[in-house]
């Protein structure tokens, strides 16, 4: 039996693997890229000329590596038995819904989605290990 807890956010995801009594951990990178928006001339006078920004350009940048980001992630976690996914934002909540849409035999081995704070390591081995130990 093999038993996977994910807890993800948008810039990594920890992906814990109890198969036979022995735990590992593989830290995924989400290679998401976070942007600044800097609009303005910078200058102090009213009226000066302004920077275009288009939010949208990012916008879908970052729905594209999110995707991936997700896609990535089901490919890691595919031969679970059972899947728990965890995470502190709503990030973890869209890669259940990417998993719904897109990967639907995947979908199936989720037991439990639920919100977590940020943890470290070690809290994220624990939480999993609790989880699956409870007969979930």
């Amino acid at each position: 039996m093999k038993n996977v807890g994910v807890w993800l956010d948008k810039e990594k995801a920890l992906v814990v693997t109890i198969e036979n009594g022995t735990e590992n951990m593989k830290t995924i990178p989400s290679n998401i890229e976070t942007f600044r928006i800097h609009g303005g001339s910078g200058t102090r006078f009213k009226g000066g000329p302004q920077d275009v920004v288009q939010d949208s350009k990012y916008l879908e940048r970052e729905k594209h590596q999110t995707k991936r980001y997700f896609n990535e992630l089901a490919e890691e976690v595919n031969n679970a038995d059972l899947l728990a996914i965890f995470g502190p934002a709503e990030t973890f909540e869209k890669f259940k819904k990417e998993l719904e849409s897109s990967h639907k035999e995947l979908n199936a081995k989720v037991k439990k989605v639920q919100r977590v704070d940020s943890m470290t390591d070690n809290q994220v081995k624990a939480l999993v290990r609790d989880f699956f130990k409870n007969g979930n």
